[in-house]
């Protein structure tokens, strides 16, 4: 299990509980989690979590991914990188994916009655795999474990299984100024014949991977975004905002989802390839953090892909061009100044 959010709340404490019953039965449970994803900058005066101590004490091989108390780095300390990747493997041969962290917002109320009186609903995607294709999701996992234990260059938790003439490929990304992850984008978008439906709850990409969109609608590929009304980042929204125009100008169409904290990062091309995982289309899942990403072709999978795009067009508002060009100049002073800002979000 690798997550980037181990929440200490009454979700996250029956995941912890849950984990600490199968270890103690004889399970070999091993975990990873983001220090300061799961705890933030307090830990550095306060304490952690009472369940951390619960779960080694129970038999649960924890491993904490760069400690944000320098004074706990084995190998250096690295604040800005973070482990953002969401991955769960279980007997070898079931495995999940996506951006769902642990915590009372991802679960609502169906893993313990929820406590909080006016949580906001998140809208997440992700999905699971059984059979062989989720080893390729341990050896993704194995090897964060490995470079987390024995130190070295971070690229040591990077895992690629390239799709070639399969159905199935998986991107385990590490912080790179040449990501692989941008090419393959920029491969599927510029090969899109007929659609291309991407859902993100962060957008801020680099200009390549917008020059590639706004190129795809002049040869006749539908284009469309749905992005987040709300959201957890204020200013990620703004910085997606401020590329509404020169893409709208190019043909895309562009939604906002409305009535939820949209968190889902899915991208479907022809109906065929989908791209389902942790990473959200900004600087910070490219160059700083460790993200995984599944490359799924399928058109049965596509399909369920596009009906749930088309279920979100129902609950979201289309932006007009027109009306956007009427926006106030305080708007677009603001988005001009955080889209040049956006290396650093």
């Amino acid at each position: 299990d690798t997550v980037y959010i181990f929440a200490d709340d009454s979700t996250g404490n029956a995941f912890a509980d849950l984990l600490c019953e199968k270890a103690r039965e004889g399970v070999k449970v091993y975990c990873i989690y983001d220090s300061f994803g799961s705890f933030g900058i307090g830990q550095l005066w306060g304490a952690k979590a009472a369940f951390e101590k619960k779960m080694r004490q129970s038999g649960v091989r924890l491993a904490e991914f760069h400690p944000v108390r320098p004074w706990e780095g084995r190998y250096g300390w690295r604040p800005l990188n973070r482990d953002h990747r969401k991955l769960l493997v279980v007997d070898d041969d079931i495995a999940g994916l996506g951006g769902l962290n642990v915590g009372g917002e991802y679960a609502g109320s169906w893993v313990v009655p929820s406590s909080a009186r006016d949580c906001d609903i998140w809208r997440d995607n992700a999905m699971g795999i059984v059979g062989p294709s989720a080893r390729l999701l341990l050896q993704a996992f194995a090897h964060t474990w490995r470079y987390i234990h024995s130190g070295g260059p971070i690229r040591r938790a990077g895992f690629h299984h390239r799709i070639e003439d399969g159905d199935f490929g998986l991107l385990a990304s590490v912080p790179s100024l040449h990501s692989p992850l941008t090419g393959i984008l920029r491969e599927l978008f510029g090969r899109a014949r007929r659609t291309i439906e991407l859902t993100m709850a962060y957008f801020a990409p680099p200009d390549e991977l917008i020059e590639v969109l706004c190129k795809a609608p002049k040869r006749g590929v539908r284009v469309r975004l749905m992005l987040p009304g709300r959201g957890d980042v204020k200013l990620l929204i703004t910085a997606a905002r401020s590329f509404y125009e020169t893409l709208l100008g190019c043909g895309v169409e562009i939604y906002e989802r409305q009535h939820v904290i949209l968190h889902a990062k899915t991208m479907c091309i022809d109906g065929e390839y989908t791209v389902l995982g942790s990473t959200n289309l900004d600087y910070r899942s490219i160059e700083y953090n460790l993200e995984l990403s599944a490359l799924i072709r399928s058109k049965e999978f596509g399909a369920q892909m596009h009906d749930l795009f088309e279920n979100d067009v129902r609950f979201a508002a289309r932006i007009d061009p027109k009306e956007w060009r009427k926006r106030k100049w305080i708007d677009r002073i603001g988005q001009w100044a955080v889209k040049r800002a956006r290396y650093l979000l």
